[in-house]
């Protein structure tokens, strides 16, 4: 039996392990992480981990503490180095890795910092995330000595992007590129090299208390500087990360953000000519353009829980080749490795653009527009939140002329359109957004001709142009 210990109760959440540095998460929290996530690996067979790291001004000490932690459990680490967490799944994919840990804040504020775990290209979470904090308050893990060897893979991993961009015969696009000072930056200085077209670059240098504003691209305010340097140097679009990479921020040529449900459609066109009647997923916060679109353009739409973690778990058991959530997390199965990756993502994008000859804003006027709000979030306990979703449900459950989704919260389907409902996992919130369409008549949106996708050729029929749309 070794040493007891305690984490601080708000660092171990659903989907990850998250907190405040050195307030509730310091180097020896993130050391026993290391000790207790190494026993539980080799409990399960395996023996090697991959250890990645992003910009944060405490990530290097973390790195060192975690890769301490493992290799005390008896694991052998590869240090794959600095850069973006798809990095760091990347290097789990393709190393000699059983698990892959990725010392990272993600989009939070700069004074915070984490873990995401996998395990054999499976999210480590939930209850496996509830396990670990239970071991290490009775003690339980192992002693060892793991082999711990640098392989640093940034590299490799920008080669893998530029793998799958193809060339088309439109004229070579302009654009401009917000890394936020995230760990991205390093990773799209090398990606564009190998990019045609112009390339603008903002932020792209790594500086983990985040200057220029913070990193996070769905939320449309942090998008300011970019829509700014689209319109100054007339850039075709602009693509922007958070400060871990995996997420993505998307607007046209006239500063019009495409939203991750949106953007799914448009990238389906390639993975639904390569396999049709495909299953791809979007989760309960998406437009029911998504669902519609998919439908038409000879696809299986499926909706599921908000989470990354609940994504990855659902393509794998229904092989999924790509999906996608609102927060702009997008997975692409299809001729990758299924794992959230933004810069992939623009890869992907810019070779559907080239492909096509079309602009941005050309298929962004296109694409069907909903009436609908934002993600609205109310203050509400941890201990009531989820028993306000029941309450709310037993109610549902007694009224005519509706329909209820209640995979993740309460998805409710009227006549005049939907709402949404959820407890989030990670905070003391509700979430709410409701959408409709804009009204119908002679001369409205719904009687515009067919317009073609972009992708290679496939045609969702009924895609009109109208009314606002604000995410």
């Amino acid at each position: 039996m070794s040493k007891k210990y305690q984490f601080h109760p708000t660092i171990l959440r659903e989907y990850d392990i998250r907190g405040v540095v050195p307030d509730t998460l310091g180097p020896e929290d993130v050391r026993v992480i290391g000790r207790v996530f190494g026993t539980m690996l080799l409990e399960r067979g395996g023996k090697t981990a991959a250890v990645g790291y992003d910009g944060r001004l405490s990530s290097p000490e973390l790195e060192a503490a975690l890769v301490d932690g493992l290799a005390a459990s008896g694991v052998a680490v590869t240090r794959a180095g600095r850069g973006p967490s798809p990095m760091l799944y990347f290097a789990a994919a393709t190393l000699p890795a059983d698990a892959g840990l990725m010392l990272t804040g993600s989009h939070n504020p700069p004074e915070y910092n984490g873990i995401k775990l996998t395990i054999g290209g499976k999210p480590f979470f939930a209850d496996d995330i509830r396990e670990l904090g239970e071991r290490a308050a009775n003690g339980e893990y192992s002693d060892g000595e793991g082999l711990v060897t640098d392989r640093h893979v940034l590299d490799d991993y920008v080669a893998r992007l530029l793998k799958d961009f193809e060339t088309g015969e439109g004229e070579s696009l302009k654009v401009a590129w917000d890394a936020g000072n995230g760990a991205a930056g390093e990773a799209l200085q090398k990606l564009v090299k190998g990019l045609p077209g112009d390339h603008v670059l903002l932020n792209e240098d790594i500086d983990g208390t985040f200057p220029a504003h913070h990193p996070d691209p769905t939320v449309e305010k942090n998008l300011e500087q970019l829509k700014a340097a689209v319109a100054a140097e007339g850039c075709d679009l602009g693509i922007a990360f958070d400060g871990d990479g995996d997420r993505i921020g998307v607007i046209d040529g006239r500063g019009r953000v495409m939203w991750g449900d949106q953007l799914l459609v448009v990238l389906a066109g390639d993975v639904l000519e390569d396999h049709p009647g495909a299953t791809i997923i979007a989760d309960v916060k998406a437009s029911s353009v998504f669902f519609d679109e998919i439908e038409r353009m000879g696809g299986k739409p499926l909706m599921w829980k908000t989470g990354h973690s609940h994504i990855k778990n659902k393509m794998q058991e229904t092989g999924s080749p790509l999906a996608g959530e609102m927060s702009a997390h997008i997975f692409f199965k299809h001729r990758y490795y299924g794992f959230d990756d933004a810069l992939y993502v623009a890869v992907r994008l810019l070779s559907a653009l080239n492909r096509s000859g079309e602009s941005l804003a050309d298929v962004l006027d296109r694409l069907p527009t909903m009436v609908n709000t934002p993600e609205l979030r109310f203050e509400c306990a941890e201990e009531r939140k989820f028993k306000v979703i029941e309450e709310v449900k037993v109610r549902l459950g007694k009224m005519d002329g509706i329909s209820v989704n209640d995979i993740d919260g309460v998805r409710v389907d009227t006549q005049d359109g939907w709402w949404l409902l959820r407890a989030s996992n990670t905070q003391a919130v509700l979430g709410a957004r409701c959408e409709s369409s804009p009204p119908r008549g002679p001369g409205r949106p719904e009687d515009q001709p067919r317009p073609q996708p972009v992708g290679r050729g496939i045609e969702p029929p009924g895609l009109w142009e109208g009314a606002l749309y604000t995410g």
